[in-house]
């Protein structure tokens, strides 16, 4: 497997897991500014408050005979603290776009990857002080006393630049599943505000639609009764069939691919190769280019490579609910196996266990063997699965399938990030929005749709 699933020898108590260093260093940065530039109410200002008689917004009451007069609330200091705010956004924007100067050679020496060694990837340029002001006048960040940006509102600034750098030009969106679109483990609704706006996304000329998730069923109909919803909206708002035949769903990562015919059915669409043949002969050669790698003309593989990888990883799921004593159930599929809840639900501390187990061992199993399998060993919120592939070879399989050439076209949207999530792999293949619910997921796609517009994009219509 690559060296970034070397990386998983963690110790559990220090969480790195559970962390994205990227925002916590824009957090490190930020930090210093809040600490220097905010002063708290003092109680020359609260006293003021009696002054004008219990009216907090008449602040600057004074007695002309009185040399003491109370000051004026501290206000400057809210707008100086947005100004270092914006140049901070500012000065990371820089270091991205230097850093993406740098990022193909073989020992990229930006300034950004010394300050965060395990950087990835940059596909376009990150308006983050624009992305920043836009928050701040609507959350007013810069006018907290007592509570500097958080974590959640950085990734929030993030996905807001990367829409802000990817409308003009996006042609390929793709969603998980569960907590991304619609709730863990249910259905899309009908009645869910996402179905207008993919609705609308859709009827957008050159953009293309697809659902990315680890949900691996060989059969259409199941895929359908899970997104039922959506498919009814399309057909209530009689979408064309040049609209609807833009809508994919990619099961089991990178596995099963589907196409929405006229008729507002899925239907299957056969995979160019196998996505253990893409790896071996594109994702392991890498490439300097920003372009999306050919799929190879190929559809043979080593199927004992997948059975043993397979294997290796129900043996360590079987030995972790034994050693945890977890009430659950290992089931094995073709090309996936996994362990669920067969009664209470197992604890998020106990699942990510499973998650690091399996990417450990399984790490070393593969060090030990010829065998170079792709794989996602992820916690999935209420169960721990293994998959063949990967999404990032599940959103290049979309993009060869719909004919999109680079990355920086695409843009992949889901919860799972952190190093136990299986969207972390899409990282590697095009820029990502990270949310954490459906309505995320709406909020960010009003955004979109704001910004296609502002760009000259036609967005609905249909």
């Amino acid at each position: 497997m690559s060296d970034h699933f070397s990386a998983y020898r963690i110790n559990y108590a220090l969480r790195s897991h559970k962390r994205d260093p990227f925002i916590e260093f824009i957090k490190s940065q930020l930090l210093p500014a809040f600490a220097l530039h905010v002063r708290p109410l003092s109680a020359a200002a609260i006293a003021s408050f009696l002054v004008s008689g219990g009216n907090p917004s008449n602040t600057t009451a004074t007695n002309d005979n009185d040399d003491d007069a109370v000051p004026p609330t501290p206000t400057d200091d809210l707008d100086a603290l947005r100004g270092h705010y914006a140049q901070i956004f500012a000065s990371i924007e820089r270091l991205i776009h230097d850093h993406r100067a740098e990022q193909d050679k073989p020992k990229p020496e930006s300034r950004l990857n010394m300050l965060v060694p395990t950087i990835g990837r940059f596909f376009t340029d990150l308006p983050l002080r624009n992305a920043f002001l836009a928050h701040d006048d609507r959350l007013a960040l810069a006018a907290r006393r007592h509570v500097p940006p958080s974590f959640n509102e950085i990734r929030g600034i993030l996905n807001t630049a990367q829409l802000m750098a990817s409308a003009p030009d996006l042609q390929l969106i793709t969603f998980d599943g569960d907590m991304t679109l619609y709730d863990d483990g249910a259905n899309f609704a009908e009645d869910s505000h996402l179905v207008n706006l993919l609705c609308d996304l859709l009827s957008v000329k050159g953009l293309h639609v697809a659902i990315v998730t680890a949900a691996g069923y060989t059969e259409a109909e199941r895929y359908e009764f899970r997104l039922s919803g959506l498919l009814k909206g399309m057909a209530d708002r009689k979408l064309s069939a040049t609209a609807v035949a833009k809508f994919w769903v990619m099961g089991g990562e990178c596995n099963y691919l589907f196409r929405c015919s006229s008729t507002y059915r899925l239907e299957r669409v056969p995979l160019p190769a196998l996505p253990e043949v893409f790896y071996s002969t594109v994702l392991q050669r890498g490439t300097s280019s920003p372009d999306l790698p050919t799929i190879p003309d190929s559809s043979s593989t080593n199927t004992h490579d997948v059975t043993g990888l397979l294997d290796v990883a129900e043996r360590i799921l079987r030995l972790c609910a034994a050693q945890m004593r977890l009430p659950a159930k290992i089931i094995r599929k073709p090309r996936a196996v996994g362990i669920v809840t067969s009664g209470t639900r197992i604890q998020r501390e106990q699942l990510d266990e499973c998650a690091l187990s399996l990417q450990h061992g399984l790490n070393l199993y593969q060090q030990t063997t010829d065998a170079h399998v792709p794989y996602c060993a992820f916690n999935g919120g209420s169960d721990v699965w293994v998959d063949i592939g990967n999404k990032q070879i599940g959103v290049m399989m979309v993009a060869h399938a719909v004919g999109v050439a680079r990355g920086a076209s695409i843009v992949h949207v889901g919860d799972q990030f952190l190093s136990t999530g299986n969207d972390y792999a899409a990282r590697r293949g095009c820029p990502t929005l990270w949310i954490t619910s459906p309505t995320e997921t709406a909020a960010a796609l009003v955004e979109l749709v704001g910004e296609m517009r502002a760009n000259g994009r036609e967005v609905g219509g249909e």
